[in-house]
């Protein structure tokens, strides 16, 4: 491509401070280098932990930052090392790495990797260095470019006047979310955290998969491990909840409660599988009194898909006493959960989930094949399209539930 070895300048939404609209402004991406893939995004899902991060962790050292992590695009140029992609693949970036070589990678007990962003620094949910600048800012420098393979993590300086500096915008580095950043027409991606998939996959639809899909399906099937004839309940019917309906579904349950405190999302839940539902604002009990007395003691398998330390509470405390299972997906750092300990003793198992268990590299292309083989459904969970401009309405129709995935075209 004409673009290899070059520095791009594209389009990106920058979120310069926390609880502000993004900005779109033109950044540069550097060529990649060792091991690293550039990717050209072609369309990005807008997920509710970019908002988390934007209305709800606003980490004093995570801003500013390039947001969006659930995305799909092309294999634009290689850096050296990489033989496993080349331009022209179609690709999705993953925020969840698999290095297939440190201990997490080589046990089939999880799906973390110890080479990850998120390794030092999940609060903040971006790595210290970044591989984005401002371009108003690169007038008559060079770059030079400090990689740590270990980590995933970029430093850029520049040499000015014969002298080093971080590089800044507005006197403040632009960071990498998750180590992806989807919210810009070109990213840089160690290859340890880039799935190849499909050729024939559209990726204004799989792009979901890159987050929220996976995350709700794969917490029902390869986190709870929900049984055939079992029965079960997700707490939030977004995406990610509706997405543990439908792993639910696909494992074999016989009963699915749909639990969310917006009724209008209940048909949408009777699409991916659900065969009850209730909203607890229609109740003048505990919700999971309420659950208990349908299911004769409580439900087999939980999942709690909102990230409210409550909900979690009540999504254990709705399991059956003695065996039930409840999965915590929602994704939150702010407040301590609690239960009392008879509650587990009693036999009850309170686990955590994180991107449905699947290993990235691994599992994200098999998704895809999924879909294609029409076993599992994407096109049911995107309400709105939208350009990568657009982002600032997109945000306000999740922040106000009018939505359950919007789907932003981002490179032209």
């Amino acid at each position: 491509m004409a673009t290899t070895g070059k520095v791009i300048r594209c389009k990106a939404a920058v979120a310069w401070e926390p609880n502000k609209p993004l900005v779109i402004e033109e950044i540069e991406v550097a060529p990649p280098q060792a091991n690293e893939v550039r990717i050209k995004i072609v369309a990005t899902g807008l997920c509710h932990t970019d908002l988390y991060h934007l209305f709800e962790g606003m980490h004093k050292d995570g801003f500013p930052a390039v947001l969006g992590h659930e995305g799909a695009g092309i294999v634009e140029s290689v850096g050296p090392g990489v033989t496993e992609f080349q331009p022209g693949d179609k690709v999705i970036p993953m925020f969840t790495s698999q290095c297939r070589e440190c201990r997490f990678c080589k046990s089939p007990k999880t799906n973390q990797c110890e080479k990850g962003w998120a390794v030092d620094r999940y609060d903040v949910m971006a790595l210290e260095d970044t591989r984005f600048t401002y371009s108003k800012y690169l007038v008559n420098t060079c770059f030079r470019i400090f990689f740590n393979q270990n980590l995933m993590s970029f430093r850029f300086s520049v040499q000015h006047d014969g002298k080093e500096s971080r590089f800044t915008c507005k006197g403040k580095k632009v960071l990498q979310f998750m180590g992806t950043s989807t919210f810009s027409e070109y990213t840089v991606v160690n290859q340890i955290a880039v799935a190849k998939i499909d050729p024939a996959a559209p990726l204004d639809k799989v792009c979901l998969l890159g987050c929220g899909i996976c995350t709700g399906y794969g917490a029902a099937v390869n986190t709870a491990k929900v049984e055939p004839g079992s029965t079960c309940a997700v707490f939030g019917l977004g995406a990610v909840g509706l997405s543990a309906v439908m792993g639910c579904k696909a494992a074999g349950a016989k009963k699915i409660i749909a639990v969310d405190i917006n009724p209008e999302k209940f048909e949408k839940a009777k699409v991916f599988g659900a065969t009850d539902f209730v909203n607890p604002k229609d109740h003048d009990k505990p919700i999971s009194q309420v659950l208990t007395e349908m299911t004769n003691g409580g439900v087999d398998y939980s999942l709690e898909c909102t990230g409210n330390v409550g909900v979690m509470r009540s999504a254990l405390e709705s399991c059956i006493w003695a065996w039930g299972v409840s999965v915590i997906v929602g994704w939150t750092d702010l407040y301590d959960f609690a239960a009392r300990p008879i509650k587990l003793i009693s036999g009850r198992t309170w686990k955590g989930s994180s991107f449905g268990g699947f290993k990235s590299k691994d599992g994200v292309p098999e998704m895809v094949k999924a879909y294609l083989n029409k076993k599992v459904k994407l096109d049911e969970f995107i309400t709105h399209n939208m350009s990568l401009v657009q982002i600032n309405d997109a945000i306000e129709l999740m922040k106000h539930g009018k939505c359950i995935r919007t789907v932003l075209s981002v490179s032209p």
